[in-house]
C-alpha cells in the first residue's frame, strides 16, 4: 500500500495516538534534558494531525509521515539506556560517552595541567546516545565553561576553539581531565559537575545536544585500551587503566 494511502486509514491514526501516549508513559526511557523538547514535539504532532485531518486528508497523509520521522529522531537522540558498570575500579577509566574514537595522540594540554598528555577523543554522531558519564569516581578539582565557535567536532582546533567545558576529576591516585565540545550542530552543553563535588564512577556528568565530542587527557605512559575508529559505549568500554 502506498504510504499516502496508509496514513488515511484508521490503523494509521490509531498508531499515531499510540506513539504519543506511549511516549508520555515511558519518560524514564529518555534523559531529563529532553523532556521539554519531547513534550513540545508530541503536542505539535498531535495538533498537526488533528488540524490537517480535518483540513485535508491528503495534507495529513503527506505531512504526518515527515513529522513522525523527525519525532522518532528526537526520541532516539534523547534516549537514556541503563548502563551498569561491570566492575567499579579506581584503576579503570570507562568511556564517558558513546561514539567513535577519532584521536589518540600525545598533545600539549595548556588549560589545567600545562604539560604533555595523552589525548583520547570520542566523536558522538547525532545517532549516538548523548549522555555523558563520569569515567572515574572521585573529587571534582576543576571546572570551567568556555564560549566559542561551532567547528565540526572532529576538527583538530575544536578542542581549543569551540564552545566547551573542562572538568578534572581526581580519584586520589591520578587526575583525569574531560572536555565536552560542541560540534557544528550542537548548541548546548550541559555539565552537572561542581568543584568540590564527590562523584561516583558511571553517574551522569552531563549531556550535549545534537552531535559533539568528548576529550580525555591522561598522564604520559598511561596504557590506552582502545584504538582509532573503534566504537565505544559509555560505562561499558574500558578506555584506559591508570
Amino acid at each position: 500500500m502506498p504510504l499516502i494511502l496508509f496514513f488515511k486509514t484508521k490503523v494509521a491514526k490509531k498508531h499515531l495516538l499510540y506513539i504519543l501516549v506511549l511516549n508520555f508513559s515511558t519518560f524514564n526511557m529518555f534523559h531529563k534534558e529532553g523532556f521539554s523538547i519531547i513534550s513540545v514535539a508530541s503536542l505539535f504532532i498531535f495538533g498537526l494531525a488533528v488540524f490537517t485531518r480535518f483540513l485535508n486528508p491528503t495534507v495529513f497523509a503527506v505531512f504526518i509521515p515527515i513529522a513522525l520521522v523527525i519525532y522518532v529522531l528526537i526520541l532516539q537522540f534523547f534516549r537514556n539506556p541503563t548502563r551498569v558498570i561491570p566492575t567499579f575500579d579506581d584503576n579503570v577509566v570507562y568511556a564517558p560517552a558513546d561514539g567513535k574514537v577519532v584521536v589518540i595522540e600525545e598533545t600539549q594540554e595548556d588549560e589545567y595541567f600545562k604539560d604533555k598528555r595523552i589525548q583520547v577523543s570520542i566523536f558522538m554522531s547525532p545517532l549516538n546516545v548523548h549522555v555523558n558519564r563520569n569515567p572515574i569516581g572521585g573529587v571534582v578539582k576543576y571546572y570551567q565553561y568556555h564560549a566559542g565557535k561551532y567547528l565540526v567536532a572532529w576538527h583538530p582546533k575544536s578542542s581549543t576553539e569551540n564552545e566547551r567545558t573542562t572538568s578534572v576529576i581526581s580519584n586520589g591516585k591520578t587526575e583525569i581531565l574531560l572536555r565536552q565540545i560542541a560540534g557544528a550542530v550542537a548548541k548546548r552543553i550541559i555539565n552537572y559537575l561542581k568543584v568540590g563535588d564527590t562523584v561516583k564512577q558511571g553517574e551522569d556528568m552531563g549531556f550535549i545536544r545534537f552531535g559533539s565530542r568528548v576529550d580525555l587527557f591522561f598522564p604520559l605512559g598511561t596504557k590506552i585500551d582502545v584504538n582509532i575508529n573503534e566504537h565505544v559505549k559509555g560505562n561499558k568500554t574500558v578506555i584506559a587503566k591508570i
